[in-house]
């Protein structure tokens, strides 16, 4: 292909699964010289971020690229992979890359006629368990407990919880709390509904008091703990890991393939979280994804964002034998319902990729107008 455009959107929009904050990210739509089009995101959450990530896209990528001529998605890879080396190992510079890379093999997909799962050579799930990933935000516990029982009602077979968010709860600045919730939770879902706890970046628990908590879930039956400790202290996930018999997550603040895999060589965790639209793009997630295959791990992708991310995650999810589910987001947002003509949804406790080409969504550009800034 030849990259004939590339442009670059700040969207801005509430989220009712995050209490109704007001969320960003940038969106990217790549346009070959035959006129096919790809969409790509990248999750920089932050306005300076945002900024930071439009200006390498607008006047670092774009030129890059399309003074290259012909091009393949791989090579498109790492030619931004040399660009940005000069910017630093991963942050906004992965992001930026992650956008034009998703983008890119969107519109390899659309040239080609297939899905992306296709692409990648091999389809491991035909679908994938749908689950709940929510922010624990509701002001008391029986008012969680409810809300996630809702979502058990609507067919969701698990819940994500992620803890320390925006909103009014409690629940994980005490740990007993946060315990006694997921007790609550199981006696009012039975022994078959699988529920994860995202400790999350917004909580600072100490060794002891993790590893007090994850012995409690695990006799509860919680399928993993995640993102107990800052990634880069690598003491603590070691002491956690010998501790406690629970999987560990992380991942989720990693930007590079070469992170993960120093993450992997720790021994200490036992699923990682990667997100194609921060984590290198799908080429990214497919490195890290032959790494987690490699070691004999746990893969689950990172989707909380807009449709584009959703659907590009779907994909390599259905591709990797190391998924074993797939989260989606439980309450109605417009950059997943909105933002596409066709959202993706679970159907029967389930989710599965399009058998459409490249990233199966029909990007809906007034939206997109509607929901930029800047």
């Amino acid at each position: 292909m030849r990259l004939a455009r590339l442009d670059s959107f700040v969207l801005r929009y509430p989220d009712p699964n995050d209490h109704g904050g007001e969320r960003l990210t940038v969106l990217v739509r790549a346009e070959d010289a035959d006129g096919v089009t790809g969409w790509g995101e990248a999750i920089a959450m932050w306005p300076e971020a945002c900024k930071a990530t439009c200006t390498i896209l607008d006047e670092g990528f774009a030129p890059l690229l399309k003074a290259a001529g012909e091009i393949d998605t791989p090579r498109a890879w790492e030619m931004m992979r040399a660009q940005s080396w000069w910017y630093g190992e991963g942050g906004i510079a992965s992001m930026a890359l992650s956008a034009v890379d998703m983008a890119l093999w969107d519109i390899t997909g659309k040239r080609a006629g297939e899905p992306l799962w296709r692409l990648f050579g091999t389809r491991a799930h035909e679908s994938l368990p749908a689950c709940a990933s929510c922010h624990v935000n509701l002001p008391t516990l029986e008012a969680c407990v409810a809300e996630v029982e809702g979502f058990r009602a609507r067919g969701f077979g698990s819940v994500k919880l992620g803890l320390g968010k925006r909103g009014r709860s409690p629940i994980g600045q005490d740990a007993r709390m946060a315990v006694r919730f997921v007790e609550m939770l199981r006696a009012a879902l039975g022994d078959d509904f699988e529920i994860l706890v995202d400790v999350g970046n917004g909580i600072r628990w100490d060794v002891p008091t993790v590893i007090d908590a994850a012995r409690a879930m695990h006799d509860l039956g919680v399928g993993w703990i995640e993102e107990p400790f800052y990634p880069t202290d690598i003491a603590a996930h070691r002491a956690l890991k010998a501790a406690v018999a629970i999987p560990v997550a992380a991942g989720e603040r990693c930007f590079t393939v070469t992170q993960y895999r120093d993450m992997i060589a720790t021994g200490a965790v036992d699923v990682l979280g990667v997100d194609p639209a921060r984590a290198e793009g799908i080429t990214g997630f497919r490195a890290t994804d032959a790494l987690v295959q490699a070691a004999g791990l746990t893969l689950n992708a990172h989707a909380w964002s807009t449709a584009v991310t959703t659907a590009a995650s779907l994909h390599l999810s259905a591709a990797s034998t190391a998924a074993r589910l797939f989260e989606l987001k439980p309450h109605p947002v417009t950059v997943q319902d909105d933002l596409v003509a066709q959202p993706i949804r679970q159907t029967g406790g389930r989710v599965a990729p399009s058998d459409r080409p490249g990233l199966g969504i029909d990007v809906d550009e007034a939206v997109v107008r509607r929901l930029a800034i800047g």
